[in-house]
């Protein structure tokens, strides 16, 4: 991504800075401070992103996006995304609407492939392997990287069949088996004791927020790496939000998360790390501490602060 700095009237193009800076002295002055600031900085001996500060490097993210570029067919939505995402960790992605988070989201296990005016530039690599290769297993992918999406979306089935569905999908019929991964992913979503006695009742007689959850006990049975969720709860009232945002704290511990949100204080509350979007391009990356306290772009103290967005 190429960023115009004005300075004295002159145009200096810095590359790989990942935000647009306004400077009013030298240039050389908002080099400084973007070295300083770190956000969203290539290191020139690693080639691997910074994020807060310029000693912060992502080593071995289990995510890596680089110079990607999507397009529904001629609206480019993503402009030269670099982004690296660390292991077991919960990064947010927050953004006035149409700025193309969610697209980018959707890329990571191409779900985006079911679009047929979809065209992508750039590489998204999981663990050392472009998703986009052609030998890569499709379906393996989203086994790997599990997707839970804003509104609930249970199977017309009972809650049991609901959970190992995509166990099922894949031959798997072992009662024994099946018994355990039900049981360990409703605890592990929270959600156990409350539907243990209806196991095999219908899942549309949950509420909203035990149907998320249930989702996304769904989405843990195959045992991803990664949990995609494009603004969870959106449509859940303050209780079953709660709950859920503490059930991506605790399944932090054994997943990495990257969630959608329009929610700044849910973002400031579970991530780690925040990125904002804005017209396609990343404006800024960094520990979510850092953007919600002491951001390095305008653009973004203006979002967060609700002056636009």
């Amino acid at each position: 991504m190429t960023v115009d700095i004005q300075s004295n009237s002159k145009e200096a193009d810095v590359k790989n800075t990942g935000f647009n800076v306004e400077e009013k002295s030298s240039s050389s002055r908002v080099l400084e401070r973007n070295v300083k600031d770190g956000s969203n900085l290539m290191s020139p001996e690693t080639g691997q992103y910074l994020s807060n500060n310029n000693t912060d490097v992502i080593e071995n993210p289990i995510i890596s996006v680089k110079n990607f570029d999507f397009s529904y067919g001629n609206n480019k939505v993503l402009h030269d995304i670099n982004l690296d995402v660390p292991e077991k960790e919960i990064v947010a992605f927050i953004g006035p609407s149409g700025c193309g988070k969610s697209t980018l989201l959707r890329s990571m296990n191409r779900m985006n492939d079911l679009v047929d005016v979809a065209n992508y530039e750039g590489e998204i690599i999981i663990r050392d392997q472009n998703i986009f290769d052609p030998a890569l297993d499709v379906i393996g992918l989203r086994r790997r990287v599990g997707m839970v999406f804003q509104k609930s979306n249970p199977f017309p089935k009972s809650i049991y069949e609901n959970v190992i569905f995509g166990l099922r999908i894949i031959g798997e019929n072992r009662k024994s088996f099946l018994d355990e991964t039900v049981e360990r992913c409703l605890r592990s979503a929270a959600l156990w004791d409350e539907v243990k006695d209806r196991l095999h009742e219908s899942a549309f007689g949950l509420s909203g927020g035990q149907m998320q959850r249930l989702c996304i006990a769904r989405a843990i049975a195959n045992e991803p790496e990664i949990v995609l969720m494009d603004e969870p709860c959106s449509a859940l009232d303050p209780v079953a939000t709660v709950k859920v945002e503490e059930l991506m704290l605790e399944l932090k511990k054994n997943y990495t998360i990257v969630i959608v949100t329009h929610n700044m204080q849910q973002a400031s509350r579970v991530s780690d790390r925040t990125a904002f979007f804005y017209l396609g391009e990343l404006v800024e990356y960094a520990k979510t501490e850092r953007i919600f306290s002491n951001p390095s772009n305008p653009k973004t103290e203006d979002y967060i602060s609700g002056r636009f967005g």
